[in-house]
């Protein structure tokens, strides 16, 4: 971050509606003028307050750059009364959504005061709060992966793609499969070319606090037609990537499996391979020898990780060091995403590269917040 008194990122009116920021970069924004900051604190807003956004916003107050103003909500439930608990002032979607004295106003009450807005609503409620409240108010956006890509100007995993969102007004971090996808498979081809990626995702079926969805006893094809949309998403990530996905709904809550094989463009070993992952940021080894037989190992052991957030959360994306081998030009893996705060890190991330901090200050800086370890390995 920039020292005292210098600019985190400069932002002003240009010449027929464009909006100059530091760095040369201009982009068209409808003659809306974009909050100037030149602050060492990034003010931040959270709209939405479910799996993701109560997760963002214990991590944002853990930034020492950063300073949580406020939590929009649409309606007066338990998820509201904790974050009055927590101390976070609280701002309705509607008014009369909370009683009086509880709710510090409404969202362009919070907007006004804000930097920047981390969008966590349900799918496509996000675009539509750009367009209806974000654009006016001048403020950057963050948004999850349940919008459309064409709602920011750069889909974002942090280890892949950093400096493609540097100094974009709107950010959309992709969804949590996205993001585990992008994380291998990135991480792979820093070290050797890959020519096609073939993955199968075997997804949880919904979150442990959505007791009204399913399935209870059934295997779903999800999407029935092939290939699945998510490697269309992998692509807005990494461009051009030969990738082919199919997914797959099971009767559980927590984490997501991927079976992948990866068609290699050179000759490469298992250990290649392995010394590619291992040296990567936020991913980590497990062995079944060690005892890691199944994803509920694997979340037990990221409860006893007591992280500053204090979830039991597990930020990095599990590898099985056993099913990692090369045959006959194919790399092979299967992988386990924690699908309620795999994608924490990288909004906290994205938030940065919006106002132009560089990739590892950030990373760094997340990690240690966070508490997000390395692999032995590594």
């Amino acid at each position: 971050m920039a020292g005292k008194g210098q600019r985190v990122a400069k932002c002003t009116e240009g010449p027929q509606g464009t909006a100059s920021l530091s760095g040369g970069l201009q982009k068209p924004l409808n003659r809306l003028t974009i909050k100037k900051v030149e602050m060492d604190t990034i003010k931040v807003g959270i709209v939405g307050y479910g799996v993701i956004g109560r997760r963002v916003a214990d991590a944002v107050r853990l930034q020492g750059d950063m300073k949580l103003l406020g939590v929009v909500k649409r309606t007066a439930d338990y998820r509201a009364r904790s974050i009055v608990e927590k101390g976070i002032p609280l701002y309705s979607l509607k008014e009369g959504a909370f009683a009086e004295g509880v709710s510090s106003g409404g969202i362009n009450d919070l907007l006004r005061e804000v930097d920047v807005v981390v969008d966590a609503s349900p799918d496509g409620v996000g675009a539509a709060n750009r367009a209806g409240h974000y654009e006016a108010a001048g403020v950057h956006g963050i948004f999850e992966g349940g919008e459309e890509p064409s709602v920011a100007d750069a889909s974002f995993v942090a280890q892949a793609n950093y400096e493609e969102a540097m100094r974009k007004r709107w950010i959309r971090v992709v969804s949590c499969n996205t993001t585990g996808l992008s994380r291998i498979i990135s991480s792979i081809g820093r070290g050797v070319r890959i020519e096609r990626v073939i993955a199968t995702l075997i997804r949880r079926s919904t979150d442990p606090d959505e007791s009204s969805k399913g399935p209870i006893d059934s295997i779903v094809p999800d999407p029935l037609s092939l290939p699945s949309h998510h490697a269309d998403d992998v692509r807005t990530v990494l461009h051009g990537l030969d990738i082919v996905t199919a997914a797959v709904k099971v009767p559980v809550t927590r984490m997501h499996v991927h079976s992948l094989a990866i068609k290699l463009g050179q000759a490469a070993s298992t250990s290649d391979i392995m010394d590619s992952i291992g040296s990567s940021r936020r991913i980590l080894l497990f062995r079944g020898s060690d005892g890691f037989r199944s994803t509920s190992q694997i979340m037990d052991y990221a409860r006893e990780l007591n992280r500053p957030a204090g979830r039991g959360d597990l930020y990095e994306l599990a590898v099985w060091q056993d099913s990692v081998s090369v045959r006959d030009g194919w790399a092979y893996m299967m992988t386990a995403v924690h699908q309620e705060s795999i994608v924490v890190p990288e909004n906290v991330d994205a938030i940065r590269a919006s106002f132009g901090v560089e990739a590892a200050a950030s990373m760094d800086a997340t990690d240690s917040s966070l508490g997000i370890v390395r692999s032995p390995s590594a």
